[in-house]
């Protein structure tokens, strides 16, 4: 870790500011040893240039079997992974160039990728920023990151490495321009968290796309879904779209790599999105969406709606206007009454 980069990270508990101690610094100015520690008296440690932002600091037991199924398989996942396009007959460098498209990255961007593995996008993503850009680049498992670190140095990328629960970012609001994550998101014990923290330190207009295994429901009960979900069975796992933010703006879904796959992308807006809930209505029932929601009253008899519906075509008036002016002037001849 550089030392310019402490200030860019914050607790990913509480999101306080945090302070470098205890630092060994070697003399290009990297922080090769130390501490990051929170007001709140939580210290994340720093090894080998890694700050460890893993947070819980007990893992749940989903997140420790992801981590632990990476450990195991760091070794030979670059020689294996191949065979998951291979299968399906599809290059593998055009289908991940085509999914970092998505992000619209300019040469200058600053990207979080999140579950970033040995950094086999990871090579494509730092290819497309210049000397202005910057990648940081995360993972649960420290060996799939030290395998990354390792491609980033190979090819001179401007890349910062840090282990990290992806969905407990370790940086503050609006912090980049684009967020990716592709093949890791089925393990996390928190998706619907996850998707908020992207688009949480992600820029308004920044996009985000994600992607993992999925089969979709109408392969379910196929001979070709059926021997897939058998020998794997996060493709039997759910398209996660009801765990997506409300500022998902955009949102697109599609299915690559032999249609196995989803893959997620949208841009990052402000909250719910904005509609005009104040305008009128035209037709016989009137009103606003606004009256029609919160306007709501108790129900009334069958013959009581009937005669209302009379009542109302024969003014010419909206239901709307008719119910508005009744109410109006029966509280207040009762409130009156009251007095």
């Amino acid at each position: 870790m550089h030392a310019r980069e402490e200030k860019f990270y914050v607790d990913p508990a509480t999101r306080e500011e945090l302070v470098l101690v205890d630092a060994k610094v070697s003399s290009d100015g990297a922080v090769i040893e130390g501490g990051l520690v929170s007001p709140a008296g939580n210290r994340f440690e720093i090894r080998n240039g890694v700050p460890d932002f893993i947070y819980p600091f007990e893992l749940p037991d989903v997140d420790k079997k992801s981590l632990q199924q990476s450990e195991q398989r760091a070794g030979v996942y670059d020689q294996y992974l191949p065979l998951t396009f291979s299968t399906y007959g599809e290059d593998e460098q055009q289908v991940r160039s085509n999914m970092v498209d998505k992000l619209n990255l300019r040469s200058d961007s600053v990207v979080l990728e999140i579950a970033a593995g040995t950094g086999r996008d990871s090579e494509i993503i730092a290819q497309r920023l210049g000397p202005e850009g910057r990648l940081y680049i995360q993972d649960i498992s420290p060996s799939f990151l030290a395998h990354n670190v390792q491609r980033m140095q190979n090819i001179g990328a401007n890349a910062e490495a840090s282990l990290a629960n992806g969905y407990y970012l370790p940086f503050r609001d609006n912090s980049f321009d684009a967020c990716f994550s592709f093949g890791g998101i089925n393990g996390f014990a928190d998706i619907k968290r996850a998707f908020a923290e992207m688009a949480r330190v992600t820029k308004p207009g920044g996009k985000v796309v994600v992607g993992d295994e999925c089969m979709p429901p109408w392969l379910r009960d196929t001979e070709f879904g059926r021997v897939l979900m058998n020998s794997n069975p996060e493709f039997s796992y759910p398209l996660p779209l009801d765990k997506l933010p409300v500022e998902a703006r955009k949102t697109s879904v599609q299915w690559i790599i032999g249609g196995v796959f989803y893959l997620i992308d949208f841009e990052v807006g402000e909250g719910e999105p904005y509609a005009d809930f104040d305008f009128p209505i035209p037709g016989a029932r009137g009103g606003t969406h606004r009256t029609r929601y919160y306007g709501q009253l108790e129900g009334v008899t069958p013959e009581a709606k009937k005669l209302a519906y009379e009542a109302r075509a024969k003014t010419g008036k909206s239901m709307h206007q008719w119910l508005d002016e009744v109410v109006r002037a029966a509280a207040q001849r009762d409130l009156g009454a009251a007095d």
